[in-house]
This record gives C-alpha cells, sequence and structure tokens, in this order.
C-alpha cells in the first residue's frame, strides 16, 4: 500500500478578479475550495488512475476536519487531530497572473510528531511512503530523517516532494524517487539547470549523491527523468494556464500510478505525467482530468543522456 504525508495541508481557495489595488475593495468571483496539501492531491491523482493509497497528515479545527472529511470520500483517512487550525491558502488569478498566498500552518508540537511516528511503525502494509510539502510550525527538518527510519522499519521505499534544503542530505538514505524542480535544484545543490548538459549533469550529481531515481520538472521546458543509467526528456503540452497550484503534485502521481507497478514504463509514465500536470494547470485546483488522453497526444519523450 502507498501512504502519503502531508505535514501540512490546507484548504486552498482559488479565485478570480479583474483587478487588484489598493486603492479600492477588489471583488472576486469563482471562487473554488479544495481540501489541499501535496500529498493529499497525489492520492487524489493516484485514484484517478486506479492506484489505491492512504493519505496521512496533522488536522487541526474546522478547516481539519472539513479536509479530513472531504479527503475521506476518495481516500483512506488516517489523521493526526493537533490543536490551532488548519492554514487556508489563497490563489488569486488576475489578467496580469496568478497571485500565491500560502498560509504557515498550525503547530505541530512534539507529542503529534510522535504519534504520527508510531502510526507509521504500525502500518504492515506499508510499501511506499510519499512525503510532500513543506513543514509546519514546531517540525525540525531532522523530522524527515525520522519519518525514513519509520519507513525503513517496514521495509518500505519512499518518495520525497520537498523543497527543504535538508533535502541535499536526505538524498543520502537514498530515496526510490525526488521531484524537484530547476529552483529547487538551484537552491537545494547549488547547479543552475540553463541547458539539456547543465541538466544531465545536475541529474548525475543528484543520482551520485544517493537519490535512486529523480524527475526534475521544469514547468514549460517539460521534464527530465534519470534512473541511474539513462536520461530521458518529456517536452510540456502548450496550454493555457490558469492556476499551478496542484500541477507538480498530480505530475508526480500520475508518473508514480504507471512507474511504481512497473520500471520499464519510463516513457509512457512520463507522457502522462507531463499531460496530467498540463491538464491540471487548467484548472482551479486539480480539476476533472478530462483533457489528459487529448494532451497526452502532444508529449514527446526521448532519451537524451
Amino acid at each position: 500500500m502507498i501512504y502519503t504525508l502531508t505535514t501540512n495541508p490546507a484548504i486552498d481557495m482559488n479565485i478570480t478578479s479583474d483587478t487588484i489595488s489598493t486603492e479600492h475593495v477588489n471583488r472576486t468571483r469563482d471562487a473554488v475550495y479544495t481540501p489541499n496539501g501535496k500529498g493529499l492531491n497525489v492520492s487524489f491523482t493516484l485514484k484517478h488512475y486506479g492506484i489505491d493509497s492512504t493519505i496521512l497528515g496533522f488536522f487541526g479545527g474546522f478547516s481539519g476536519d472539513y479536509i479530513a472529511r472531504e479527503a475521506a470520500r476518495v481516500c483512506p483517512v488516517r489523521p493526526i487531530r493537533i490543536d490551532g487550525i488548519t492554514r487556508v491558502n489563497v490563489f488569486l488569478t488576475t489578467p496580469e497572473g496568478e497571485y500565491k498566498f500560502p498560509n504557515a500552518g498550525a503547530r505541530v508540537n512534539r507529542a503529534k510528531q510522535e504519534e504520527m511516528l508510531e502510526l507509521i511503525r504500525g502500518l504492515d502494509d506499508l510499501e511506499c511512503l510519499v512525503v510532500s510539502g513543506s513543514l509546519p510550525a514546531g517540525i525540525d527538518p531532522a523530522y524527515y530523517d525520522e519519518l525514513i527510519d519509520a519507513a525503513h522499519e517496514k521495509g518500505a521505499e519512499f518518495v520525497l516532494d520537498i523543497s527543504h534544503a535538508h533535502l541535499r542530505e536526505l538524498v543520502e538514505r537514498q530515496p526510490l524517487l525526488i521531484k524537484p524542480n530547476d529552483e529547487e535544484v538551484a537552491a537545494i545543490f547549488g547547479v543552475d539547470v540553463k541547458s539539456e548538459g547543465d541538466v544531465v549533469s545536475a541529474l548525475h550529481a543528484i543520482h551520485d549523491a544517493g537519490a535512486k531515481n529523480i524527475l526534475l520538472t521544469l514547468g514549460g521546458e517539460g521534464a527530465y527523468f534519470f534512473d541511474g543509467e539513462r536520461v530521458w526528456h518529456a517536452s510540456a503540452a502548450k496550454v493555457d494556464v490558469l492556476s499551478t497550484a496542484c500541477a507538480g503534485d498530480a505530475t508526480l502521481a500520475s508518473f508514480l500510478s504507471l512507474w511504481l507497478t512497473d520500471r520499464m514504463q519510463v516513457e509512457p509514465a512520463l507522457t502522462r505525467a507531463m499531460a496530467t500536470g498540463a491538464n491540471v494547470a487548467m484548472s482551479a485546483g486539480l480539476g476533472d482530468f478530462a483533457l489528459v488522453d487529448q494532451l497526452a497526444q502532444s508529449i514527446r519523450v526521448e532519451v537524451v543522456g
């Protein structure tokens, strides 16, 4: 069983406004509220592709109750209840572009962190733990190591989709897969990927540091995947972007939906990943995945190294 862990979930509020100004009231429309968090989005997308998973996370207050209740309509949820109120993030789309207003999230004390670790240690069906997103107040980056230790105790693999600088050390723990973007590779690993040669060099360096597989996403420039033997490049679908808020999570999950069960399916997994991410970028939240098959026709995947 795949388990996804979101340490800092949220309600995402996607809204649209024709203007944004400090001089007058900015009226908004088309509000969409979704239970969110990177790990939740991974589980929701996996479910769309017929792959079961269970959601883990820290949930507090009325917003935490809403997220856990709505998520449970799609996937099983094993919540750790915390004090405080789970955050609400705002994504505002205007004619000038998208404004993102993520909040910090409720504090998670040490007792609740231990409760999560004990929950994971008790998961006899744990095969893969996907850890995604930011850490809330109260959780030290060393908690990632504790989560990995708990997964290892169960003989499970782990996948990391985090932007914390500690990822540089965590790759030494040999994650099954990491999914950085170009900005994260620059900030965490100190490598600017301005050309394909830069990308190939960076992927080899990160693999040599310990990561078994790397899925590097580059937005409109597509994505690269390296398994230690070959480097693949997948092109990006050309779409009108409404919101990028969930696109990366859907990209990761749709890739895993094929690749986790058959490591030879790199090209179809990359095609599905890029088409799904593009379709989600056209939507407020995850959307309905209705155009994935159509968009997949425009994706090109090739071995480049």
